[in-house]
Parts: structure tokens; C-alpha cells; sequence
């Protein structure tokens, strides 16, 4: 499964709508086409979705309009992991915490926030693109072939901080 995401960074209290609908389309309802249309089910081989969600989906976050649609999507992996268990095939996601990529290069180079992102992540340090790929290749791979409808967290121990 592709999965595409976007955050555009804006105050909720300034924020137009189309921004709302352009994020919720984007990160949330093509998800739910891409499951939707997806035919592993008449496949004779089985096969493995794994959708990247956030922590947010479990503790929210500064964006009120990004993370309603990362819970969404987390909720869409294990509900679709029921609606296609049958087919022997499996659906999981992974939340990564901040990861350093294109779609939060602009918002960390803030060098206060980066360090405060930083922080509160115990291990010390932000995660690359990489951490997040292994996980995924798990998960796709038959070594999880009983892992179905999980939620794998790939974030340097960040939400058990929170909490």
C-alpha cells in the first residue's frame, strides 16, 4: 500500500477549512480508497498492508486538523484487519514519533523546537526515514504472519514520555 501524508503546519485558530478537507482527503480517505481497491483478496498469494500513521493517533498533537486523520487511519488498519482476516491476509500500522523528513524539514529548523522535539524523546535523538522502513519490512514480511490489526510504535520511546 502507498501511503501519502501531508501536515500543513497552521494555528487552528486561523485555519480555512479547505485546509481541514485538503488534509482530512489526503491522509485519511485515500487510505481508505487505496485499502478499498486493493485486490489481495482474490490473490493466491496473502498479503500484508501496513498503513504509517503517528503518535498522535494515540495522544493528539499541536495540529487539531493532522491528528484526528493519523487516529483515523489507525483505526482503519485494524478495522480493515478484521474485514480481511478471512482472506488470511494482514493489516497493521506503524507510528512513528518525529521522524526527520521533507514534511517537517521547514518546521525543524527551528533550532528551539528541534531541540524541544529532541528532548522529549529519551533516546536522545530524532529518527530517520530508516527506522521507520524496518519496521515496515517486518510487518510485510512473513516473519509477522501472525501479526494482524497491531499498531507497531517507532518513536525513541517519545509517547510512553508523555504519558
Amino acid at each position: 500500500m502507498s501511503d501519502a501524508g501531508i501536515c500543513p503546519f497552521h494555528d487552528l485558530l486561523d485555519m480555512q477549512t479547505d485546509v481541514l478537507e485538503r488534509t482530512m482527503c489526503v491522509n485519511l480517505h485515500n487510505a481508505y480508497l487505496l485499502v478499498q481497491a486493493d485486490r489481495m483478496v482474490h490473490q493466491a498469494w496473502r498479503g500484508a498492508i501496513v498503513a504509517i500513521s503517528s503518535i498522535s493517533a494515540l495522544v493528539g498533537g499541536e495540529f487539531p486538523h493532522y491528528t484526528p486523520t493519523n487516529a483515523g487511519d489507525h483505526s482503519l488498519m485494524q478495522s480493515v484487519a478484521i474485514a480481511i482476516g478471512r482472506y488470511r491476509n494482514r493489516c497493521n500500522s506503524v507510528l512513528p514519533g518525529t521522524i526527520l523528513t521533507d514534511i517537517n524539514a521547514d518546521d525543524l529548523a527551528d533550532a528551539v523546537k528541534c531541540e524541544r522535539m529532541i528532548t522529549r524523546t529519551p533516546l536522545g535523538h530524532l529518527g530517520q526515514p530508516d527506522d521507520v522502513a524496518a519496521p515496515i519490512i517486518f510487518l510485510a514480511s512473513h516473519m509477522a504472519r501472525h501479526v494482524t490489526g497491531a499498531a507497531l510504535l517507532v518513536d525513541g520511546v517519545a509517547y510512553v514520555n508523555l504519558q
